[in-house]
């Protein structure tokens, strides 16, 4: 019969292991709330929030805060952000968790951190998003959108877009745009927020029932992306 002795090493890992699960999924409510937070403050500033207009006719909505991009010659940038889809009943599907990733080779020099936001404008776009490995300029590209919460927005490159983009930047940084950067499903978050391995597609195109780690955070953003409050 093994001695007491014989548990402390299995109960030692079982707590090590319960404890980095913890604080990876306190990394996906960061994350979830932190879009959130940035979507807020957008819309909240009159003359540089993304038109009413064209919330009301956006298919998804992806938001990559703190995206980090910096070089010398060389660079690079990374992101971790969510994504929603526009629900058959005119709601916001649960939210499914995406990376960004991209590099670049130029005269560049700096740092700087951007809260990006895309806002995919039909079916197809969304589709082309939700694909294992979606390049921004490549599978399509990422119009700038208007601002302005009462900007017009039906003029015929708005309407043709499949994806507007805006962004709110920070620090200082010169010769690098997103063109060329990889958006894919991130797995591993969604498996620790959901307790399964969801693609992307599966959350927000096939409305997967999902248990959310935190509900709360995900009744935030949905309400947050269908304007209560605002």
């Amino acid at each position: 019969m093994p001695s007491r002795y014989t548990y402390f090493p299995i109960l030692a890992l079982a707590l090590h292991l319960g404890s980095g699960m913890a604080v990876a999924q306190h990394d996906e409510i960061e994350r979830l709330e932190s879009a959130t937070t940035v979507f807020e403050e957008i819309m909240n500033a009159p003359d540089n929030a993304i038109p009413r207009a064209i919330l009301e006719r956006a298919e998804a909505v992806a938001i990559i805060p703190n995206t980090v991009k910096a070089g010398f010659i060389f660079g690079g940038h990374r992101g971790k952000g969510v994504i929603s889809a526009r629900s058959a009943d005119g709601g916001w599907s649960q939210p499914a968790f995406l990376t960004l990733t991209g590099g670049s080779f130029g005269l560049q020099i700096g740092g700087q951190s951007v809260d990006l936001i895309l806002v995919i404008m039909n079916r197809r776009g969304l589709e082309k998003l939700l694909q294992n490995e979606f390049k921004l300029g490549g599978d399509a590209s990422a119009v700038i959108g208007p601002i302005g919460r009462d900007a017009e927005a039906s003029t015929d490159l708005y309407l043709r877009a499949e994806i507007l983009s805006y962004s709110r930047t920070r620090g200082l940084f010169a010769g690098i745009t997103l063109k060329g950067s990889t958006i894919k499903a991130d797995r591993d978050a969604n498996e620790r927020f959901y307790g399964y391995p969801y693609g992307s597609a599966q959350l927000v195109l096939e409305e997967e029932t999902a248990t959310p780690h935190n509900a709360g955070a995900v009744a935030t953003w949905r309400a947050t992306l269908a304007g209560d409050g605002n």
